[in-house]
C-alpha cells in the first residue's frame, strides 16, 4: 500500500460520525423596519434624514455644515446636489483627490444593520469614491427596506461580471485598543436620506 493510500485509510478510519446539519435560524424581521433602519444607521455613526422628495433633499444638504464648506462635491444623482466634480470626465482614479462630498444612490437598505447595497453599476469606474471622498451622502427610496441580510443576498441580481458594496454608516475601526475611530480609512460622515419617508 503506498503512503498516498495509507493515509486516506486512516483518515476514513478515524472520520467523525456524520451529523446533521442544524437548523437555520429564523431571520429576524421587525414591524416596523424602516424605523429599525433609521435606529441601526444612527447607531453605526451615520445621521438618518427621511425626506419625501429630491427637492428636500436639496434642501437638507443645505443645512449640512460638511456640504456648506465643501469645495469639491461630485453626484451620481441626477438633480441632487450642486456638483462641481464631473466623474465621467475623470480618468484616473487618483483625480478623486481632494473630493469633500460624493453623493451616491443606494438601492436598498437593510433594516437590521443599517447597510445600504450599492451595486457598482451605477458608479461607473470610480469605485474608488467612497474610500477617497471626505464625506459620503447615500439617497434610498423609502418603500426599499428589507428586514434582514438574507433578504438582501436574495435580491441581489448581477446581470454581467461586477461588483457592489454594502456601506453602513462613515468609516470606523475598533482595532487599536478597541476604541472606535470614525474617518480612519475613508468617509469622516455619512449622511443618508430616505426618500418618500415622512421619518426624521
Amino acid at each position: 500500500m503506498s503512503s498516498r493510500d495509507a493515509i486516506l485509510v486512516s483518515l476514513r478510519r478515524n472520520a467523525p460520525p456524520v451529523s446533521p446539519l442544524p437548523e437555520a435560524p429564523t431571520a429576524i424581521t421587525y414591524t416596523y423596519p424602516e424605523r429599525q433602519f433609521a435606529e441601526a444607521f444612527s447607531s453605526v455613526g451615520g445621521k438618518f434624514v427621511g425626506v419625501t422628495s429630491f427637492a428636500e433633499v436639496n434642501a437638507e444638504l443645505g443645512k449640512l455644515e460638511s456640504y456648506m464648506q465643501a469645495s469639491k462635491i461630485a453626484s451620481l444623482i441626477p438633480g441632487v446636489g450642486r456638483a462641481n466634480v464631473d466623474l465621467a470626465a475623470l480618468k484616473d482614479p487618483h483625480e478623486l483627490e481632494g473630493l469633500d462630498i460624493a453623493i451616491v444612490a443606494g438601492e436598498f437598505g437593510v433594516a437590521e444593520n443599517g447597510a445600504v447595497w450599492v451595486p457598482g453599476s451605477t458608479l461607473g469606474p470610480h469605485r474608488a469614491i467612497f474610500v477617497v471622498t471626505q464625506h459620503l451622502v447615500l439617497v434610498v427610496p423609502a418603500g426599499q427596506i428589507v428586514h434582514n441580510m438574507q433578504q438582501a443576498y436574495e435580491r441581489i441580481r448581477f446581470e454581467r461580471p461586477g461588483f457592489g458594496i454594502f456601506i453602513s454608516g462613515p468609516s470606523k475601526t475598533a482595532d487599536i485598543e478597541q476604541a472606535l475611530v470614525i474617518g480612519a480609512h475613508g468617509a469622516r460622515s455619512c449622511t443618508l436620506f430616505l426618500v418618500g419617508s415622512p421619518a426624521r
